[in-house]
């Protein structure tokens, strides 16, 4: 339900902005429609389980979440490791899985280790969606073509130039017309998004690219291939058969279920903290939105739909068409329950080639080169180096192995502070202003200490940060508290950074 802290915020109650909120949740939902299945599709499985997980992601996490305004639902993050999973396991097996991701979610929340997450280096999570951006990329490469990928990024990646010297352009066949379905989604999609008029500025690209593919496939009757959805939406929802958690008897599935959480809480993390940047209202429970998508993930394991994520696509798009409360989030969960329950036969009108093509320019927007420039700029060497390792290593073996070994090299960034790890944190008010003083070395280890300190502090007041005992900071804990900054600033709330030159320095070039 609507917590009271949203309620005394907005005024007048959950339904205070509902215009606002039902605008809003039509655009949501327009965008999320093409990414639910575009996603189940890349992660081999049929694209009525993307919906499902869209589903619960709007109505049943949108009522619980954390973030109010984060949109939840399936995430190209973990397109590439389901992928995998099914591949190997099968999709029965996916639904167990998913219930004790679900469950190691919910716990951690209950504990409240929401902050620990946000201590991810910001070099290992870019890396590692940079890393599944370009798998992304090279695999839905050859549905473009109307191929299935193959069974990893290296092969598909190999078997790009076959694919485009198989092309016969002097004898159209349905791999040629697929192609060019796609190019023209991505083409329209490119064109909307840099020439479209601020007038029409909420209508999606990828709508627009699927809307405009769909509509020539079927004037011109293309003999391409088509996505696939059940008459009815009942049939999406598939409960597990009898049995099937004896799967869990092997250890390498309880693995998977651990990574899934892992990289599905710090994401949804990641993108709370940067949907929190986007607006003034409600901040993020970081436990709380923990717990919401742990019973999320729950639930897409018992109907055997795909993980779930909080999302920055759909997410942003909800703040930028003036979302104001959760309701946003639970209504685009409706239109979507609601359109594929009443008009399946217009779903199984869009070519896969389409959604293929949304997916190439999702996947190479992931793969930030700025990000790793701006770590180079901003705070050296070894956090470019730690992106650059976690990227290559789930480009060319797997997404754990990637940020395992992304996670290992950030424990570099504490040799040079080995022997003093400790961070003492100060918090005094007076009647003019809360002073905070800061003294040992800020490092991830005690971003959670820090963290909850700085958004302790009274909102609209006057904040003295005292700095001069840091001895170091590394560039997790500097890039949090140029957000930080940044965020307070912004409500017009002045805050006196005091220390040395050289933190201070550390600091702003976060920014």
């Amino acid at each position: 339900m609507i917590q009271a802290t949203e309620r005394q915020a907005e005024g007048r109650g959950p339904f205070a902005h509902i215009a606002r909120d039902f605008t809003a949740s039509i655009v949501v939902f327009l965008v999320a429609m093409p990414l639910c299945m575009g996603i189940a599709i890349a992660s081999g499985v049929p694209p009525e389980k993307g919906l499902v997980t869209g589903i619960i992601g709007g109505i049943v996490v949108g009522m619980l979440a954390g973030s109010p305004l984060q949109v939840s639902g399936p995430a190209a993050g973990l397109a590439v490791i389901v992928f995998e999973f099914v591949r190997d396991y099968g999709l029965s097996a996916l639904g167990p899985v998913l219930v004790i991701a679900g469950l190691v979610q919910f716990l951690a929340g209950v504990v409240r280790m929401g902050g620990l997450f946000r201590a991810i280096s910001p070099a290992v999570v870019h890396g590692m969606l940079a890393g599944i951006g370009a798998l992304i990329v090279v695999g839905q490469f050859h549905i473009l073509f109307d191929a299935k990928p193959l069974s990893n990024g290296m092969e598909n990646l190999a078997a790009i130039p076959g694919r485009v010297l198989g092309l016969e352009p002097w004898s159209l066949r349905a791999t040629e017309f697929a192609l060019m379905i796609g190019l023209l989604t991505i083409g329209v999609m490119i064109a909307w998004e840099k020439l479209r008029p601020a007038s029409l500025n909420l209508v999606p690209a990828a709508l627009l690219g699927v809307v405009t593919a769909t509509l020539v496939a079927y004037f011109f009757q293309l003999d391409v291939a088509r996505i696939q959805v059940p008459e009815s939406i009942a049939a999406a929802f598939a409960l597990p058969d009898a049995g099937v958690f004896g799967v869990l008897a092997n250890p390498g599935l309880i693995v998977t279920a651990v990574a899934i959480a892992f990289i599905a809480s710090a994401e949804t993390l990641l993108s709370a903290a940067a949907v929190d940047r986007m607006h003034d209202g409600v901040r993020t429970d970081y436990n709380k939105e923990l717990r919401a998508q742990g019973v999320g993930n729950f639930l897409c394991g018992v109907f055997g739909a795909l993980p779930m994520t909080g999302v920055i696509v759909r997410s942003s798009a909800n703040v930028q068409a003036g979302a104001k409360t959760r309701m946003s989030t639970v209504l685009h969960g409706i239109w979507i329950l609601g359109f594929v329950a009443l008009l399946p036969w217009l779903l199984r009108e869009v070519p896969m080639a389409a959604l293929g093509a949304v997916l190439v320019v999702t996947g190479w927007k992931l793969v930030s080169l700025d990000h790793v420039r701006h770590l180079f700029h901003a705070h050296g060497l070894l956090p470019a180096a730690i992106w650059v390792v976690t990227f290559v290593l789930v480009v060319a073996t797997d997404l754990l192995t990637g940020v395992l070994a992304g996670l290992a090299m950030s424990l570099l960034e504490l040799v040079p502070y080995r022997r003093n790890l400790k961070l003492k944190v100060d918090e005094s008010h007076d009647e003019h202003e809360s002073h905070v003083a800061l003294e040992g070395t800020a490092t991830f280890l005690s971003l959670t200490k820090l963290t909850g300190a700085l958004e302790r502090l009274p909102a609209n007041r006057p904040v003295r940060l005292d700095l001069d005992g840091l001895k170091g900071m590394d560039h997790t804990t500097a890039e949090t508290m140029s957000e930080w900054l940044a965020r307070r600033r912004k409500t017009g709330a002045p805050v006196h950074v005091e220390g040395s030159e050289d933190i201070r320095r550390l600091i702003a070039a976060a920014a």
